[in-house]
C-alpha cells in the first residue's frame, strides 16, 4: 500500500489481540479510551484496505484472533449505555459540564464499531466467526431498522432546532440523535451481509430473522418509506457519504446503495432454499410482499437483473393460498448479550452515572488537552482523503469543495460565502469537536 499504510502488520496484530469487552462502569475510562482510539485506527486501516483492494488484513486478524464476538458485545454494551446511563447522567443535579468532549467519545463509540463491522462483514468468514453473537447482531440490526421505519413522515436525520442559547449538553444530545440515523443505515448494510450467509446460518438465527422479527416485511416497509431519500424545494435528495446530496434528474433512476442493500437482503431471505423452508407466508406476509411488485420496474431490473427471479416468485405468491401460522415446537437459541448486561446492571444505572460523573466526565484541563491531542493524532484525515472515491462537496450548495471548517474539520465548503450561510445550522453540530480543539 506504500504511503497509504496507516498501521504496520505487526501493529495491527497487537491492536486486534488487545481488543476486550468493558463493563458499562468503565466506559470513558483511560483503558476504554485507549481501545476506542485503537478501534478508530483499525477502522481507518480496514477502509484503506478495502479501497486499495490490497487484501483484508484487519478482517483476517479479527477472524484469526476470534475478536468479532468481542466487537458485537462492545457494540451492544455502548448501545445500552446510551439508552440506560446517558439519560440518567443528563438528569443528575450536579451534572453541568462545560466540556462535553469526553462524553461525545462514548456516544461516538457505537458509530465507530458499526462502521468497522460494515467494512469487514462483506466477507462471509467474518459472519461465520461471529458464532452465537450473530443472533445478538441480528437483534441489534432489527432494533435500528425498526427505529428507521418509525421515522415515517420525517425522513432522514432530525432537523436541528433554531436556538441561540443551547447548552453544551443540549447540543450533544442533538448530535447523538443525528448520529443515530447514520448508525441505523450502517446496521442495514450489516444485516444485508448477514443475509448473504443465509446458507450457513444456524436454524436459530434463521428463525429469529424470519419468524421472530419477520425481517422481509420490515424491509418492505423500509422500501416504501425510503428514509434515506427526501424532497427539498422540489429536488430529490439522498443521504450518502454522511450528508444529504441533491440528485441530478439524469441520476434519479439510478438505484441508491441503500435501496440496493434492501433488495439484495430481500432476495436472499425470500429465494434461498434454506429461508424458504423456514418462512411462513401468512396472509399478512403475502399482502406485504406483494407490494414489492410496484417497485420492480424495468429500470430496476436493468440494474439488478437477478431480481427477475424475485418477480417470478411474487407472481407465484399472488396465486398461492396463504399459509396458517406455524406452531412447530422448536428448541430455539436466543440472544444473550443484551439480557445479560441488563441483568448485571439492573438497578445500577444511577450509580454508574454518578461514578462516571466523578471519575470520567469531569477531567482536568490537562487531561482534556492530552486526550484531544491523542484524538487528533488518531484521526489521520490526510490518509483517508488520499483514497477518497470523489472530491468532497460543499455542505451548503453541493458544489465541489476544497475548504474545510477549521474548527471541527468535518464540513467542506466551496467558498467563504457558503460557509457563512451554512453556519446557522452547522454551528451547533460543530460544538463537540470544537470543544476538543480548544482543549488542545
Amino acid at each position: 500500500m506504500g504511503d497509504l499504510e496507516l498501521l504496520l502488520p505487526g501493529e495491527a496484530d497487537v491492536l486486534v489481540r488487545g481488543l476486550r469487552s468493558f463493563p458499562l462502569l468503565e466506559m470513558g475510562s483511560g483503558g476504554w479510551n485507549q481501545q476506542h482510539e485503537n478501534l478508530e485506527k483499525l477502522n481507518m486501516q480496514a477502509i484503506l484496505d478495502a479501497t486499495a483492494s490490497q487484501g483484508e488484513p484487519i478482517q483476517e486478524l479479527l477472524v484469526t484472533h476470534g475478536k468479532v464476538p468481542t466487537l458485537v458485545e462492545e457494540l451492544i454494551a455502548v448501545e445500552m449505555w446510551k439508552q440506560k446511563v446517558f439519560p440518567v447522567l443528563c438528569r443528575l443535579q450536579d451534572f453541568t459540564p462545560q466540556n462535553t468532549f469526553p462524553i461525545y467519545m462514548v456516544v461516538h463509540h457505537e458509530a465507530s464499531i458499526i462502521n468497522l463491522l460494515e467494512t469487514v462483514f462483506f466477507h462471509k468468514e467474518v459472519c461465520e466467526s461471529a458464532e452465537d453473537t450473530v443472533l445478538d447482531l441480528v437483534d441489534y440490526c432489527h432494533r435500528k431498522l425498526t427505529l428507521l421505519v418509525a421515522r415515517t413522515g420525517r425522513s432522514g436525520p432530525p432537523e436541528e432546532e433554531e436556538s441561540q442559547h443551547s447548552t453544551p449538553m443540549q447540543e450533544l444530545q442533538k448530535q447523538a440523535e443525528l448520529m443515530e440515523f447514520e448508525i441505523a443505515l450502517k446496521a442495514l448494510s450489516v444485516l444485508r451481509y448477514i443475509t448473504d450467509c443465509v446458507d450457513s446460518l444456524s436454524l436459530s438465527t434463521l428463525s429469529r430473522m424470519l419468524s421472530t422479527h419477520n425481517l422481509p416485511c420490515l424491509l418492505v416497509e423500509l422500501l416504501e418509506h425510503s428514509p434515506w431519500s427526501r424532497r427539498e424545494g422540489g429536488k430529490l435528495q439522498r443521504f450518502e457519504g454522511g450528508r444529504w446530496q441533491t440528485v441530478a434528474p439524469s441520476e434519479q433512476p439510478k438505484l441508491s446503495k441503500l435501496d440496493g442493500q434492501v433488495w439484495i437482503a430481500l432476495y436472499n431471505l425470500l429465494l434461498s432454499p434454506e429461508a424458504q423452508a423456514r418462512y411462513c407466508l401468512t396472509s399478512f406476509a403475502k399482502g406485504q410482499l406483494l407490494k414489492l411488485r410496484a417497485f420492480l420496474t424495468d429500470t430496476l431490473l436493468d440494474q439488478l437483473p437477478h431480481l427477475a427471479d424475485l418477480q417470478g416468485f411474487l407472481a407465484r405468491l399472488a396465486l398461492a393460498e396463504p399459509q396458517p401460522p406455524k406452531k412447530d415446537l422448536v428448541f430455539e437459541q436466543i440472544p444473550e448479550i443484551w439480557e445479560r448486561l441488563e441483568r448485571e446492571n439492573k438497578g445500577k444505572w444511577k450509580a454508574i452515572a454518578k461514578h462516571q460523573l466523578r471519575h470520567v466526565f469531569s477531567p482536568s484541563e490537562q487531561d482534556l488537552r492530552q486526550q484531544a491531542r491523542r484524538w487528533a493524532d488518531t484521526y489521520r484525515l490526510d490518509v483517508l482523503e488520499a483514497v477518497a472515491p470523489e472530491r468532497p462537496h460543499c455542505a451548503y450548495c453541493s458544489a465541489e469543495a476544497s475548504k474545510r471548517c477549521s474548527r471541527c474539520q468535518k464540513e467542506w465548503y466551496c467558498c467563504r460565502e457558503c460557509q457563512v450561510k451554512h453556519w446557522e445550522k452547522h454551528g451547533k453540530s460543530c460544538v463537540p469537536a470544537a470543544q476538543g480543539d480548544r482543549a488542545k
